[in-house]
This record gives C-alpha cells, structure tokens and sequence, in this order.
C-alpha cells in the first residue's frame, strides 16, 4: 500500500470507504459501480415533552431504497432524539458529490412529515444537513476478497444501511482473513460480481 507517508507492506487491505469506495477501487485498478446518493435531514428544535418515540416512515422509504431512479425520490421518515428534537428525512438523489442544500428538497421533507404528525407544524428547523449513501446499482453491498486484485478486500456499498450493518460486515472479514469459514455466503455480494 503506497502513502504520503511511506509504503505500508500488507497481506491484505479493506476497502472500508463508503460512499468514496469505488474511487478507493479504482486506486487498486479495479472497478466498482457504487455511486453517492444524496440525503437531506431536517432537524427540529428540542421539543419539551417526547413526541416521537420510535422511528415512522411511509411505505414509500422502502420503494425509494429499492428504486435505481437518478432523480429525487422522498419518503416521510420521522425519529424523536434522546435530546427532544426530531430528526426528519428521507430523500434520494443521484447528483454525485454535490452538497448544495436545496431549498425546495427541505419543503417537501417538511410537508410530508407534517402530514404524518400535525403537532410539528408548530416546530421550528434549527438546522439541516446533507451527507452521501454509497449506492450499488444491484442494491447489494460489496464485500469480500476482490479476485481482480488479490489482498484486496470490499466492505462498501450498503446505502444507508451501513451504520447498522458495520458490526456484521466487521465479523464477516475478520472470518475471512483469519481463514475461517464465514458465518454467511458471500457469493451475492461478491466484488467479482462486476467484473
């Protein structure tokens, strides 16, 4: 592995890299299709009571994740903090790396989770944000050894899944490289998938 620092000497290496993992691919000379899919979040002031115990979205969030649309797609989904505020999302689009807040994006967030919950009406955004899911064009995450460059392994491309799914994808390569059988097949998320 060659650094700014140095060459680091390495039996294997982990593409670890989210959304930036095809790019990381590419350093190897291999390509990976995982594209960013912008999101947009609303956050709304504390509110003093808890409202919003558990997380709500519409039926719509799950047809939006299986979607391989480039354009906009939004879908109520509304969470209470520990801290009293409420965190509202979920939009998806392809415009690559763009972090540009959209104006009309938030107005419809908004509007669809007003929708599901009335009393948020009266609640101010005290702020927003925008961040990037690693796409896969087949909806599948990629991970495993890639047998296009040996030592190189893929743990990327799980959407917005892959906060969730960290500690099994962690589990899955530790298996691998200590020469265990893994505790799933890995063959529907194989990186050779691409080649």
């Amino acid at each position: 592995m060659r650094t700014d620092h140095g060459d680091i000497l390495a039996d294997a290496v982990v593409n670890a890299a989210g959304t930036w993992g095809g790019q990381v691919a590419a350093l190897a000379g291999v390509e990976l299709p995982i594209l960013p899919r912008r999101g947009f979040i609303l956050v709304t002031e504390p509110l003093r009571e808890p409202l919003i115990r558990h997380k709500v979205y519409t039926a719509a969030y799950v047809t939006n994740v299986a979607s391989d649309s480039a354009d906009l797609e939004t879908s109520a989904v509304v969470e209470g903090t520990p801290a009293g505020s409420v965190l509202i999302g979920a939009s998806r689009e392809r415009v690559g790396f763009d972090r540009t807040t959209s104006i009309p994006v938030l107005r419809r967030l908004a509007a669809q989770a007003t929708a599901l919950f009335p009393v948020l009406r009266n609640r101010r955004v005290i702020r927003s944000y925008c961040g990037f899911r690693p796409y896969c064009p087949d909806h599948l995450p990629v991970i495993g050894p890639d047998p296009r460059a040996p030592g190189l392994l893929h743990a990327c491309g799980h959407e917005g899944a892959g906060i969730g799914l960290a500690p099994a994808t962690g589990h899955l390569l530790a298996q691998l490289l200590s020469g265990e059988r893994t505790a799933l097949d890995l063959a529907p998320f194989s990186p050779g998938r691409f080649a």
